[in-house]
This record gives C-alpha cells, sequence and structure tokens, in this order.
C-alpha cells in the first residue's frame, strides 16, 4: 500500500515538477537577450513582444499552480481557474501574431532580405499548436487523464523558443537551431513518455499520438527552413498579418 502511495504521489508530482523546469527555462534562457537587457534599459522592442512575453510566462506560471492544485487536491479552485485559462491561452496564441510581424520587419531592415520571411512560420505554427493541445484538453476536461497530458505538451510546445535561446550560452554549438530548437525543447516529450511509461505501464494515447506529430512538425520546419516553399509561405502569411 505505502509503495502504491509514492508512486501515486510521484504521478501528481510529475506535471507539476514539468511546470517548474518551464519557467527556470524561461528565465535562463531569455536571461541574456531579454530579460538582462530590460534590467539596463538597453533592450528596444514594441510592446507586442513584451506582451506576449508576458502572456507566455503567465501561462507557464499557471500551468504551474494548476498542476500545485491537483496536487493539494484543491479542485474547486483548479475548475475555477480553468476559466482563466481559456481567455490566458487565446490571448498567448493570438499574442504572436504581432511578434512573427515584428521579427519579419526587423530581419528585413538588418537586410536578410527574403530570409526574413522563413522566421515568421514558426512562430504562427507554434500558436496554432499551443491553441489546438488547448482547445482538445477544454474538450475533453472531463477526462483527466487526457487533459492533463494535452496541457503539459501545450506547454511544451510554447516552450521551444526559451530551450532555443540557451544556445546564447554555448555559441559554440553547431546548428543551434536542431539541438536546442528541436533536440533540447522535444526532450521533454520524450521524458513524458519514459514518465508514462514506467508510471502507468504504457504511454497514454494522448501524450503519444500528439507528441510524435509535434516533433514531427516541428523536425520538418526545422529542415525546410528558409527553402524556396518557406520563404513563399512565410512572405504569404507575412501579408495576411
Amino acid at each position: 500500500m505505502r509503495a502504491l502511495s509514492v508512486i501515486k504521489s510521484r504521478k501528481s508530482k510529475f506535471f507539476l515538477i514539468m511546470g517548474i523546469v518551464g519557467i527556470i527555462a524561461i528565465f535562463v534562457g531569455f536571461s541574456k537577450p531579454f530579460i538582462i537587457p530590460v534590467a539596463r534599459q538597453t533592450f528596444e522592442a514594441p510592446l507586442s513582444i513584451y506582451i506576449h512575453g508576458a502572456l507566455s510566462l503567465a501561462w507557464v506560471l499557471f500551468f504551474t499552480i494548476q498542476s500545485s492544485l491537483i496536487h493539494v487536491k484543491n479542485y474547486k479552485l483548479h475548475i475555477r481557474m480553468g476559466f482563466a485559462g481559456i481567455f490566458l491561452a487565446l490571448a498567448t496564441s493570438l499574442s504572436l501574431h504581432p511578434v512573427a510581424k515584428f521579427v519579419v520587419e526587423r530581419d528585413l531592415k538588418l537586410g536578410l532580405g527574403e530570409m526574413a520571411y522563413s522566421n515568421s512560420i514558426s512562430l504562427l505554427t507554434t500558436g496554432l499548436m499551443f491553441l489546438l493541445l488547448v482547445g482538445f484538453a477544454i474538450y475533453y476536461r472531463r477526462e483527466s487523464t487526457i487533459h492533463k497530458r494535452l496541457l503539459l505538451l501545450a506547454t511544451i510546445v510554447l516552450l521551444w523558443p526559451a530551450w532555443f535561446r540557451f544556445r546564447h550560452f554555448f555559441p559554440n554549438v553547431p546548428r543551434p537551431e536542431i539541438w536546442f530548437g528541436l533536440v533540447l525543447s522535444d526532450s521533454l516529450i520524450i521524458i513524458a513518455w519514459i514518465w508514462d511509461k514506467i508510471s502507468n505501464k504504457k504511454v497514454h494515447p494522448a501524450l503519444l499520438y500528439p507528441g510524435i506529430a509535434i516533433i514531427v512538425e516541428q523536425t520538418i520546419e526545422v529542415f525546410l527552413y528558409d527553402s524556396p516553399i518557406w520563404r513563399t509561405v512565410g512572405k504569404l502569411l507575412y501579408e495576411i498579418l
């Protein structure tokens, strides 16, 4: 009985731990390119960048707090906060649109030419995947095993820019878009699969199949980045924005 109790405790703590890892990733990853320059008043960007940063952090904090409420069995507050999470998720996803537009315009001014349009796609697909995962999590809100796994994947998707910024600490690592933007960020999905297999004897379909889809989609993005078709799609998306 005690062994079973320990396993259940570990199960509930896993999502909380993943949320804490996400918070650490944000503060460490964005420390050099954003947090420190802002503190020194040397960072210049439109308000949309600050809004998106605040909303993304708020979402990861929200996920962590919600996980902690489940851990302490405060289900009523968890449900009440869940309604606020719907609007937070929508705002976080939509905030990526002006960010994508800013990134393209900034890179055009830097003289990157057609390559600048390629950078908008990953931001917009991130917002779309995040919102889809949250949407399905809301639909399955009464199925806790599905609900929490989809929200975990949504949070992991939102975190890849933070992991990608770890390249500032390791400038000599080649192809940072692969090792930090893909391998490091998606390693959380692999870790979640391992946890599920150990704790529940199998990887839940809600974690397995969407997780595979995320890895495949992000891998395609990395290898198609700045190709002629990628630039064309990016330009079309920019014109829509």
